[in-house]
């Protein structure tokens, strides 16, 4: 299979030298991902549509396992699933509604601005708990993650024009969002949630080391930005740089751990589909014998591919 002209842009959503690439695959990852979580449940609305229309009180890690997958397939799969993946979420946001019992008042859960605040409380969380956690990016290259998420967040539903793509750009979003913001009985449950969930069938090996949960989840609510834990108000405050090195610490230890061991996380289909954007990768001339991973060396892709890209 011949590498494409625009490097492995018809391969893959996120080919190899987008910084996204190093972004994703970074296991902070998962401290981004409950973050995540937690910062979108401030929106009323947001986290209301959430509690009426799924089974994230039984299950809030499962949703964080379903987000993963969809952020994998928006990443790393081909142009193809991510398609899929996308009109799929679409239709179910479609045809999903949200009471809000504070106006009487009905709402569309594919409402853009509910859609660009989980999309910027997500990317935000991302980026945020991987450079805080060790990932050496300069803010251009984090300029660039976030023009290069705009492309995920057109697949479920909003255009790149409105989405912000700088770090500047966002700063200046949370600032005219957060007056909207406030800490609902819901919201407040759900941090109780994800700070001691209940852990997913196929995860229930893990049962033993439960209690080491607890410290990860603290670790997620303590890099929530400052504004944000004092709403909450959840948890005790501690110095920023003991938070600051726990992620360092997490970050080192979940990147020594072997990919395939790392991936029994992620449901099978989201296995089966990293599996696949491997196999295209190498049979287009990448050297994937380090797994995924590997691919954030420049010297692992073909030739032509690493005279014409970049991250900068």
């Amino acid at each position: 299979m011949p590498v494409p002209e625009g490097g492995a842009d018809d391969l893959v959503v996120q080919p190899p030298h987008h910084v996204t690439w190093l972004v994703h695959l970074d296991r902070a990852m998962w401290v981004g991902g409950v973050r995540g979580l937690m910062l979108q449940a401030l929106h009323p609305l947001a986290m209301r549509g959430v509690w009426q229309n799924s089974d994230f009180r039984r299950d809030p890690l499962g949703r964080l396992r379903r987000t993963a997958d969809f952020v994998a397939r928006v990443t790393f799969g081909s142009p193809q699933e991510a398609e899929e993946v996308g009109r799929r979420v679409r239709d179910i946001h479609r045809s999903l509604r949200i009471r809000d019992p504070d106006t009487g008042r009905t709402h569309r859960v594919d409402d853009p601005e509910l859609l660009l605040w989980v999309h910027c409380a997500e990317v935000t969380s991302y980026l945020d708990a991987a450079r805080r956690g060790g990932l050496r990016l300069t803010d251009r290259q984090a300029d660039r993650y976030l023009r290069e998420q705009r492309r995920s967040a057109e697949y479920v539903g909003l255009h790149a024009e409105d989405v912000p793509g700088s770090l500047a750009e966002m700063r200046a979003y949370f600032a005219a969002v957060r007056p909207a913001l406030r800490v609902t009985p819901e919201a407040a449950a759900a941090v109780r949630f994800l700070l001691w969930p209940r852990l997913p069938e196929d995860l229930r090996f893990l049962g033993p080391a439960k209690a080491a949960y607890l410290p990860f989840g603290a670790l997620c609510y303590y890099s929530l930005p400052a504004w944000a834990r004092r709403m909450y108000g959840a948890l005790p405050e501690v110095p920023e740089s003991v938070v600051t090195a726990a992620l360092h610490a997490f970050r080192l230890t979940m990147n020594s751990l072997p990919e395939h061991v790392h991936r029994r996380a992620f449901m099978p289909g989201t296995r089966a589909m990293l599996a696949a954007t491997g196999e295209r990768l190498g049979a287009a001339g990448y050297d994937v014998s380090h797994g995924l991973r590997g691919l954030r060396d420049p010297a692992r892709w073909p030739a032509r591919v690493s005279r014409s890209s970049g991250r900068s």
